[in-house]
């Protein structure tokens, strides 16, 4: 189990947001921070941690008149720490080798692989084509609905049919190097882990796979350790001091590096 940075875009900002709020009309978020420092310090910093596997995370779409400000602000800190960072949002097959040329060890797509609330596999295959299968990490982030965890898609927005369990995860892993996982409904909320969601990431276990949300404290690391049987990373965004919290990222990235 090993911690695993991160840096979230939106706006032409570093900032973390609460997830559930998104929205892009209007280019909406309810926001926890905002940075001041551009995407480059993070990536210079956490490149001096020699903490390698973070995300960054385009949070405007293609459409927003952000999205150009975002995007750069990504392409900074993927040139500071060359093949150190993930990285995702709106990546399809026809842009993700500019990000991998531009400096990511690999791309996170969603929404290029889910349409109108299924997997497609077309698009899957085209991706994989495009850049290879090594340097690809799916992003299964989920939402609670009617009991189960359904994969949710365009920045968390929209349910998919695809419910997060097991069977969905042998079935995406030949396609991918690694998971990417956000619990969407305590995402940004500081408000403790989805356990239900880090016990079936813990009890596949067969891929490297990275959790986000709702980490808060010490004690919640022990429980991801738990539930997830010391095979599951994680992020944390809001509850880091880095981003005005109070949980030690010193601290952290000495424990879990």
């Amino acid at each position: 189990m090993k911690f695993r940075p991160c840096i979230d875009i939106h706006n032409g900002k570093v900032k973390q947001i609460v997830g559930s709020s998104l929205v892009d009309k209007g280019n909406q978020a309810d926001e926890n921070f905002i940075s001041e420092k551009n995407a480059d310090y993070f990536a210079s910093l956490y490149k001096e941690k020699k903490l390698s596997g973070g995300h960054i995370i385009l949070l405007n779409p293609k459409t927003s008149e952000y999205y150009e400000t975002t995007k750069q602000q990504a392409i900074l800190a993927l040139n500071t720490y060359r093949e150190g960072m993930q990285v995702g949002g709106g990546i399809t097959d026809e842009n993700a080798k500019e990000f991998i040329d531009a400096g990511a060890s690999h791309v996170i797509v969603t929404s290029f692989v889910f349409k109108n609330g299924e997997i497609q596999m077309d698009n899957l295959k085209k991706l994989v084509e495009a850049v290879g299968k090594e340097n690809i990490v799916l992003d299964l982030s989920c939402r609670k609905r009617d009991g189960a965890y359904y994969v949710v898609t365009d920045r968390w927005q929209k349910f998919t049919n695809q419910v997060l369990d097991e069977k969905t995860l042998d079935m995406l892993a030949d396609y991918c190097d690694e998971f990417l996982i956000h619990a969407v409904d305590v995402e940004g909320k500081s408000s403790g882990i989805e356990t239900e969601v880090v016990k079936i990431l813990g009890d596949w276990g067969k891929k490297a796979v990275t959790y986000a949300g709702g980490i808060r404290s010490m004690e919640d690391l022990q429980l991801l350790e738990s539930y997830g049987k010391g095979k599951v990373d994680f992020t944390i965004g809001s509850a880091l001091d880095l981003f005005g919290g109070t949980m030690s990222f010193n601290k952290i990235a000495e424990i879990y590096c």
